[in-house]
């Protein structure tokens, strides 16, 4: 017994000391004066490894989602005879939860874990030490670009996905099934409100981008420099990234919707 409590302390105080190792890594990241001349080429550079490399994987994943909830939802509403509320549940559903979530998702398997696996990598290899001998700031130099990339590309890559998937289910619901695309257009437009359900959205893929790049490269930065280190580290940041964006998608949506 006295075993059990001792084992869970030293849990709860790891789990401590890395939530504050993580924020300290965050604070000195972010809360410094920019220097956006030499920040820029390298902001640059992971934006096209981080948002564009996982266009890709979005656009597709995104065609299948709103084709499959193109048929449920025709499939559900037909029984009704409300076929041609198809739109509405079609934008509403992917720009409030599945645009944001299912975005997030992705990012944390394609980019986060690629992220964590790119510093854990230069941290086994001895980089990061070598960069703070000649006097260059690793937290400036690999980890705030890669910072800002994640966060300026998860509400771009959302919109993206939320436009394709809304295609999809168009292609469904119009092409496939015969909805009159007129009846289609203009429910979705007379239902989706800019502030409520749009911005609604990009807030939670901003909080999503936050969280996900957070902990992915928190995760190579703190890793054990050996092969097997890095590999826990990346299964790490993908469930650790997972569990944020649906624990956080809770907590905004309580928020949104007026529950607090």
């Amino acid at each position: 017994m006295v075993d059990q409590i001792v084992r869970i302390g030293r849990q709860g105080s790891k789990f401590c000391s890395g939530v504050g190792q993580a924020g300290i890594v965050l604070f000195h990241t972010t809360v410094r004066k920019p220097r956006l001349r030499k920040l820029f080429p390298l902001l640059i550079e992971q934006l096209y490894h981080v948002g564009v490399m996982s266009l890709v994987i979005i656009v597709v994943a995104s065609l299948f989602i709103g084709m499959v909830v193109g048929l449920q939802g025709y499939n559900t509403l037909n029984k009704f005879g409300a076929t041609a509320q198809l739109g509405q549940l079609l934008a509403l559903s992917i720009t409030r939860e599945l645009g944001p979530v299912v975005t997030a998702l992705l990012f944390a398997g394609r980019a986060g874990s690629a992220l964590t696996a790119e510093i854990g990598l230069m941290k086994a290899t001895e980089q990061l030490s070598s960069m703070g001998m000649m006097g260059v700031d690793p937290l400036w130099r690999v980890i705030a670009p890669r910072l800002w990339a994640g966060i300026i590309t998860m509400p771009i890559l959302a919109l993206i996905f939320a436009a394709l998937a809304v295609l999809g289910g168009y292609l469904v619901g119009v092409e496939w099934l015969g909805i009159d695309p007129g009846s289609f257009w203009s429910n979705m437009q007379s239902a989706v409100d800019y502030k409520t359900d749009v911005l609604s959205g990009i807030y939670k893929s901003f909080a999503f981008g936050i969280a996900v790049t957070w902990i992915a490269i928190y995760q190579g930065f703190a890793c054990v420099p050996t092969s097997a280190g890095i590999s826990q580290a990346t299964t790490r940041t993908v469930v650790f990234a997972s569990l944020a964006t649906l624990g956080l998608d809770f907590i905004l949506t309580t928020m949104m919707i007026g529950g607090w």
